[in-house]
């Protein structure tokens, strides 16, 4: 991952702690039900949208180290990101 795409994909996470910290306050805030589930569809939302950012990246990154690879090798790369794949997939 590049240098630029990994501080986005920082920074996508920081914000999306600075969520969960409000969530956390409203909880102990005693918030209406209806605020505490809207702001946990945001972080539902924004986690998801962060591991999409992270699945296209590493597509890039693992496309453009295939061809120097071993039969072998890109068969494990490729069954390592079958196996994150479904996992972020049942996640949704």
């Amino acid at each position: 991952m590049k240098n630029e795409e990994r501080k986005k994909i920082v920074n996508r996470f920081k914000r999306i702690e600075g969520q969960i910290r409000g969530l956390e306050k409203l909880v102990e805030d005693e918030a209406p039900c209806l605020d505490i589930l809207t702001q946990v569809s945001a972080v539902t939302a924004a986690v998801k949208k962060a591991g999409t950012e992270v699945i296209r990246m590493y597509i890039d990154q693992c496309l453009s180290e295939m061809p120097g690879k071993s039969a072998a090798n890109r068969e494990t790369t490729i069954q390592v990101f079958q196996k994150a794949l479904s996992r972020y997939i049942d996640m949704a």
